[in-house]
């Protein structure tokens, strides 16, 4: 998570979504940088919240925006797939080695997952608060000019990205059938995906 306190500006960092590239560069400009443990480094909207909102109101007396990153639905799950086929999670409950794509995101899909396929929700992630506490601006993975653009704007800097924590490249294919279970099961990831502008 990166925090611009005078730009009014949270950048919460939803997994495989390419944050921890954002967070290297801007850490300088930011006035927080939240990069571990894990659970507070990818705090969802409902973590936020609870626990940060109320810090930034009662210390600093602000109300900040809410931006985020959302990947497309089937790619975000063929990234965590490939994320944990690296061969150190060999042997691990976590990793994906010898396990099909297909059979990775039917295990995603049951309602008792294995540790190899519980990866979250970007829907649940990013799911706004009944307090309206949600996210104000909400990009596609696969536009990374947009997002650029606004946080140049917004920010009033210019940076370089750099590939880090990159997922091994591999070719994925969801079969049909599978992919519709996941696009009916799991319908409101593509809706709210669909809905970004």
């Amino acid at each position: 998570m990166l925090v611009f306190v005078k730009e009014r500006l949270a950048f919460l960092s939803v997994p495989k979504t390419g944050t921890t590239a954002y967070q290297a560069a801007l850490a300088d400009r930011a006035d927080m940088v939240v990069s571990d443990p894990p659970m507070l480094k990818h705090a969802p909207v409902y973590r936020y919240n609870r626990f940060f909102r109320p810090m930034f109101d009662k210390v600093c007396g602000v109300e900040l925006e809410l931006m985020a990153v959302m990947r497309e639905p089937v790619s975000w799950l063929g990234s965590w797939y490939r994320y944990r086929q690296r061969p150190f999670m060999a042997g691990k409950p976590n990793s994906t080695a010898g396990i099909s794509f297909d059979d990775f995101v039917l295990a995603y899909l049951k309602g008792n997952k294995p540790g190899f396929a519980d990866v979250g929700s970007q829907a649940n992630f990013l799911k706004s608060q009944p307090n309206g506490t949600g996210i104000s601006h909400l990009f596609r993975y696969e536009d990374p000019q947009r997002l650029r653009e606004f946080l140049e704007q917004r920010l009033e800097v210019t940076f370089d990205l750099q590939q880090l924590n990159v997922s091994p490249p591999m070719e994925l294919q969801l079969s049909h059938s599978v992919e519709a279970r996941l696009r009916r099961k799991c319908a409101e990831e593509f809706v709210l995906y669909d809905s970004i502008a």
